[in-house]
């Protein structure tokens, strides 16, 4: 089971048509090409996809459609989280889940729990999952911290498996990784960080960058995980000055634009967000033609 989340696991973008409806035609595209470019597992509804814009119905339609095409069986995560413990607990207890190896549960955001709130939230919710969990911190969007200890505590229950680690800091990982459980899975969620959390213990990465650049990143991913730093380091440095523009106008606003580029699928994006701006596009057109990334990628 756990061998399934190792290496490198893309968030999956939600494309959406001009009028602002799911593009499935531009789903399939996205699928097949991360797939072809060598990712290990699906993350499905994450934030990248926009999951906080989308009703449950769409967020079905979605997962159900990534199942469907998912021509090399990849496993499939799913996002199911929020700051509704009891709304959460009703989902997974009514949903199938089909096809889904894990689900990905977002710390409480907006309520800014106590650590011993969300101690309990995740145990919770674990009680009940019918497939593994994996916790998601990223105190950017949630304003609550899961600290070491309480990762390492959680880390305890049977069927809570892995921890993506957005927090940006190395020092929390560094302590989660020094006194975790081999069975626990230490998971890069920031992508230019993955690299060296790999060294002291990570098994791969959660990315945004995978949507548009899978191949160099796997590469990146696998040279890390067999030591080949040296080699790693090179792929990183070329998605150095990429990475940022990504986040630039939020998160997927950059990683579309460079889909739309690569023709996968349009840039639109569901309010409150906005399509990126001319001078966003003019910057990340800049890079991609400085650093040859569109000559390395396959479509």
């Amino acid at each position: 089971m756990l061998q399934k989340f190792e290496g490198n696991g893309v968030a999956l973008i939600t494309p959406f048509t001009k009028k602002k409806e799911i593009d499935f035609e531009g789903l399939a595209r996205l699928i097949r090409f991360v797939t072809d470019g060598g990712v290990d597992y699906l993350v499905v509804m994450g934030t990248t996809g926009e999951a906080a814009t989308l009703n449950e119905e769409e967020k079905l339609k979605v997962l159900n459609f990534v199942i469907e095409n998912n021509y090399k069986k990849l496993p499939i995560v799913y996002g199911l989280g929020g700051n509704n413990t009891l709304g959460i607990i009703d989902k997974l207890k009514s949903q199938r889940f089909d096809g889904v190896n894990a689900i990905l549960s977002v710390s409480p955001y907006y309520n800014k729990p106590s650590q011993r709130g969300i101690i309990a939230h995740y145990e919770a919710i674990a009680d009940v999952s019918p497939i593994p969990v994996i916790l998601y911190n990223v105190p950017g969007r949630t304003s609550s911290n899961i600290c070491a200890s309480s990762t390492l505590l959680l880390s305890e229950h049977k069927n809570i498996i892995g921890i993506k680690e957005a927090s940006g800091d190395l020092i929390q990982a560094m302590e989660i990784a020094k006194n975790k459980n081999d069975d626990f899975l230490l998971i890069s969620g920031d992508d230019l960080l993955t690299v060296p959390m790999i060294t002291f213990g990570a098994c791969g990465v959660i990315s945004v960058l995978a949507n548009g650049f899978p191949e160099i990143f796997t590469q990146m991913v696998n040279n890390a995980l067999n030591g080949n730093y040296d080699q790693a380091k090179n792929y990183l440095f070329k998605l150095l000055q990429i990475n940022p523009l990504m986040y630039e106008e939020s998160n997927p606003v950059g990683i579309k634009q460079v889909l739309e580029i690569l023709g996968i699928c349009e840039n639109d994006v569901r309010l409150p967000l906005v399509s990126a701006s001319e001078d966003l596009t003019k910057k990340i057109k800049m890079i991609l033609q400085k650093e040859n990334l569109l000559e390395e990628i396959k479509l």
